[in-house]
């Protein structure tokens, strides 16, 4: 194709520029690189935190084996449909259900189904305000878990869509759309698709690997202070509203 035949297309929220060709309307980007230092996000209820502090994260099949009582927020087909149908196939014989879930960016796309609250086989419908970003560095995450034999792997997109793609090697991290995962418009499908990108760890995730919990207003720091105030690891609370919707 020639250089004549391409023009540039502007994408709010995007970081990379893309050209698109002006007959296929096939989208041709330069995309970021890999992030000198990623992070990686967990989700869940404030609710949740006296049961996670100075303990760990329990991936679903654990919470469901242990019948642990706590807030949940996904959806319920698609939490079963990780349990008991997706492969993990990096690691032949796991499903995602058996890991801890995390993505690469705060402001994701669940947490803008749990804001609208009207997606199907949502029962939550406490709102955004609730829930509390764990952030934790992929760097340490993966030192961490090669040190303890313990499996872990990342998706390219949704880990619970059937053709979501797998791998466990860092080397294999520039497989991720990085300025999709860096996007806050992602009304382009592909897009979408790429800002759900997931980071898993299997079976069990420990407190003390998070370095900031990230929350919507100060009513909500508030209570995460509080409730850290006799924890022996206290990530720094922060107030970000960019990160929410």
């Amino acid at each position: 194709m020639s250089s004549a035949s391409r023009k540039k297309v502007a994408e709010p929220g995007r970081i990379c520029s893309n050209v698109v060709s002006e007959r296929s309307g096939t989208i041709y980007r330069n995309r970021m690189p890999i992030p000198s230092d990623p992070k990686i996000y967990h989700i869940t209820h404030v609710d949740n935190l006296p049961n996670i502090i100075d303990g760990k994260i329990w991936s679903d099949a654990e919470r469901v084996r242990r019948n642990l009582n706590c807030t949940l927020i996904g959806m319920s087909e698609i939490k079963r449909r990780r349990l008991e149908e997706l492969e993990v196939d990096c690691h032949p014989g796991t499903r995602v259900g058996e890991y801890v879930p995390f993505y690469f960016c705060p402001r994701s796309v669940m947490l803008y189904i749990l804001h609208m609250g009207n997606s199907p086989g949502l029962t939550y419908t406490g709102g955004q305000k609730p829930i509390v970003h764990l952030r934790a560095d992929l760097a340490a995450v993966i030192q961490w878990a090669n040190t303890k034999k313990k499996r872990w792997a990342f998706s390219t997109g949704n880990a619970g869509a059937y053709f979501a793609e797998f791998y466990d090697r860092a080397s294999k991290l520039d497989k991720v759309d990085w300025d999709s995962v860096a996007a806050n418009d992602w009304r382009n499908p592909d897009v979408k698709e790429g800002k759900q990108a997931e980071f898993l760890v299997e079976h069990s995730f420990p407190w003390h690997l998070f370095e900031m919990i990230g929350v919507k207003d100060q009513d909500i720091a508030r209570r995460v202070k509080t409730l850290l105030s006799t924890a022996k690891h206290r990530p720094h609370v922060d107030i970000k509203p960019g990160w929410y919707y």
